[in-house]
């Protein structure tokens, strides 16, 4: 039985390059450590790789939100572990700036200061959002082993969509040294339909599709994939909602928010 094969850093840097991650790009990332496969120096190996293909001049962006509402926020200790291995190593590597947001992302690179300044807490991905900054410097997605389930750049879609439901959630922050509970309406539900943004965007030929060591990948124009959202959720705003009483907890929230 032949060997599995593992990955170094530079064959990661490579395969990143054609799928077609350039020098200064921008690059929001998603990912699965798993399906990458065995890589030589674990995920900070892969992270080495991603800064090697965006180089010095490009910017590195990946979520490091709590996983816990009532937690509060420390962008200098709190985890992301429900993110990955990936995410979770990357905001505590040197050099690395956190958003100090419990709906928090982190970047290196010329634009991290930019992208992780201060965001709204009880609009966690509008435009004004690390999401909504890196569409607006013209970045890029990259989903590694994962779908576009996994892309927050589609709830700022929905937002800009003006889709009507906002599930009840809450956050706690630190205000005036004490903290305190925001409580907002997210723009939330399960995600399974945004399945359907690769079929869009396959369908328009803005995503490029390739393997990442032994990950299947995705990417796309941050700016493609508002555009592409938006215009197919002008004739029915709901269409990421599962069917109404289908027995989708969280879908069913969200109709409840709308009526």
């Amino acid at each position: 039985m032949a060997d599995s094969v593992v990955y170094d850093r530079y064959i990661l840097a490579r395969h990143l390059r054609e799928l077609g991650v350039e020098p200064g790009d921008v690059l929001v990332v998603h990912s699965s450590f798993r399906a990458v496969g065995p890589v030589e120096g674990g995920p900070t190996a892969l992270i080495l790789a991603l800064m090697d293909a965006v180089g010095p001049e490009g910017t590195l962006v990946m979520p490091s939100m709590t996983d816990r509402d009532d937690e509060l926020f420390d962008p200098k200790r709190t985890p992301c572990r429900h993110l990955g291995i990936v995410p979770d190593t990357f905001w505590r590597m040197p050099g690395v700036l956190r958003s100090d947001s419990p709906h928090s992302f982190a970047a290196y690179g010329p634009h991290a200061a930019r992208i992780t300044a201060p965001h709204r807490p009880d609009f966690p991905h509008g435009p004004d959002s690390p999401v909504g900054r890196v569409c607006d410097l013209d970045g890029k997605v990259l989903l590694l082993g994962v779908d576009h389930t996994e892309n927050t750049t589609v709830h700022l879609a929905e937002a800009l969509a003006g889709v009507p439901y906002r599930v009840p959630k809450y956050c706690t922050v630190l205000r005036d040294g004490l903290p305190v509970r925001v409580d907002f309406g997210e723009i939330d539900h399960c995600c399974r339909n945004f399945a359907l943004v690769g079929e869009w965007l396959n369908r328009r030929g803005l995503e490029r599709r390739g393997e990442v060591g032994s990950a299947r990948a995705r990417l796309v124009r941050a700016r493609d994939v508002v555009a592409t959202v938006v215009e197919e959720l002008r004739d029915d705003p709901l269409r990421f909602l599962c069917p109404r009483g289908a027995g989708c907890s969280s879908c069913d929230e969200a109709w409840a928010s709308v009526g």
